[in-house]
């Protein structure tokens, strides 16, 4: 009970959950917000800034509890975040937001099933990422905090590396690496020099012999200037999930 006599509750928040606190909340990562008796601890939790998405467990006096639980007055909740790795549907699929372009493009690399669609609204997101079952990627809290929304995930650091690294640590995908088109998303397959050679440049079909198309786009790969900085993230995705690999084809 607070001293003007309203009623407060303490929530208490791990430190992985720091970022997502207002600035004057931060140093002491416990929050104390009025008790009104009607509000869900879901719905507090995300008034102090942390996204539903972001929690992994609400305790009450040491006993597990659901975001539609009602709080009394006086309760002290500890709020902790996803554990790691988070499992995902399966098949995994993600949708990022408009933001996110160049890690779409590095999912994709790994194989994951990424749609990355720039022109869609928030509301459009969340029609597209429930009825797909996609798990929305985002830096953006309040795209989190829609209701409608199945399941989602805030995207740590402000490069496409290590937002990729982030990704990859909190769900640790299965991958498959150079099956899946980076500009488009579609499967890729295996296409002889012969079939495609009118579509090459002089220089490129004298110096490469495997090539891979895109099924859906059309688009033609081949190991160019830039494949060794791509082994190298396609290496570091592996080690990163370990054991949740799948061979390529």
């Amino acid at each position: 009970m607070s001293t003007s006599g309203t009623a407060e509750l303490s929530l208490s928040f791990a430190p992985d959950l720091r970022l997502f606190l207002r600035p004057r909340d931060r140093a002491g990562l416990v929050v104390r917000v009025p008790h009104d008796g009607t509000s869900s601890l879901g719905h507090l939790v995300e008034a102090a800034g942390v996204p539903l998405t972001e929690v992994g467990g609400l305790e009450v006096a040491g006993r597990r509890v659901d975001p539609s639980y009602r709080p009394s007055g006086g309760d002290d909740v500890l709020v902790t975040p996803v554990r790691r790795p988070q499992p995902l549907p399966s098949p995994a699929r993600f949708l990022l937001d408009v933001h996110l372009g160049a890690l779409a493009r590095r999912l994709r690399l790994v194989g994951l099933d990424t749609a990355y669609e720039p022109s869609l609204d928030d509301p459009e997101l969340v029609v597209l990422a429930n009825a797909e079952r996609r798990v929305l990627l985002t830096r953006d809290r309040g795209l989190l905090r829609r209701r409608a929304l199945w399941l989602g995930a805030h995207v740590l650091g402000d490069d496409p590396d290590a937002q990729f690294a982030d990704i990859l640590h909190r769900f640790a995908p299965p991958l498959a690496p150079w099956t899946r088109c980076p500009a488009c998303n579609a499967p890729l397959r295996r296409v002889a020099k012969a079939d495609v050679l009118e579509s090459l440049p002089a220089g490129t079909s004298r110096t490469f012999d495997e090539y891979a198309a895109c099924t859906g786009c059309a688009h033609l790969y081949w190991k160019g200037a830039h494949h060794d900085r791509l082994e190298e993230l396609v290496a570091t995705a592996l080690r990163a999930t370990g054991a949740g690999t799948t061979p390529g084809n």
